[in-house]
C-alpha cells in the first residue's frame, strides 16, 4: 500500500508540473486570457506597425483594455488597418489617439489608447483619427548616421 500512494503523490506531482507549464505557454504566447468577455471593435489606420501582431495588447495608463484583432493592409491608402478589441466596460472619448509603442528597449510592441476631451465616445466599428506609426530602430539609426556624416562633410570643409 505505500508504494502505491507514493506512485499516486509523484503522479499528481507530475500533472501539476504539465499544467504549469502549460500556464507559462499561454502566458507566454499572450493567450491566457480568453477574453470571452462583452467587447466592442475599433479601427485604426497607421503609415508604419513596426512589429505589432494580432492578439497584442492594448492599453490605456498601462492597463490592459483589449486586444488587436487582425492587421490588414488597406488597398486604398496603403496603410496598416488594425481591428481592435476593447472591453465594453471602457469607453473612449472620440477624439482618442493610437499609438504604437514598443514595451521596453527591444520588447513586444502594443498599441497604446491615450483619451481626450469630447464628451462623445468611440462606439462599435468606429475610426481612431489620430495615430501615431511605431518607431522602427532601424530608421532611427539610419537618421543619425546621415545626420552624423552630413555634420562631418560640412565641418571638415571649415578650416
Amino acid at each position: 500500500m505505500p508504494k502505491k500512494s507514493i506512485e499516486v503523490m509523484v503522479g499528481l506531482f507530475v500533472l501539476l508540473g504539465l499544467l504549469g507549464l502549460l500556464f507559462l505557454a499561454l502566458k507566454a504566447a499572450n493567450l491566457g486570457s480568453a477574453g470571452g468577455g462583452d467587447t466592442y471593435q475599433l479601427v485604426a489606420k497607421f503609415d508604419n506597425i513596426g512589429g505589432l501582431k494580432v492578439r497584442a495588447p492594448v492599453r490605456t495608463a498601462g492597463v490592459t483594455v483589449g486586444r488587436v484583432v487582425s492587421i490588414s493592409l488597406d488597398a486604398n491608402t496603403y496603410q496598416g488597418l488594425v481591428k481592435l478589441e476593447v472591453e465594453r466596460s471602457y469607453q473612449f472619448p472620440r477624439d482618442t489617439s493610437a499609438k504604437i509603442l514598443t514595451a521596453g528597449l527591444l520588447g513586444d510592441q502594443y498599441i497604446g489608447l491615450e483619451p481626450g476631451a469630447d464628451e462623445r465616445n468611440l462606439g462599435a466599428g468606429d475610426q481612431i483619427r489620430q495615430t501615431q506609426s511605431a518607431v522602427v530602430l532601424e530608421n532611427l539609426i539610419g537618421q543619425f548616421l546621415y545626420n552624423k556624416a552630413a555634420d562631418g562633410g560640412s565641418a571638415e570643409k571649415q578650416p
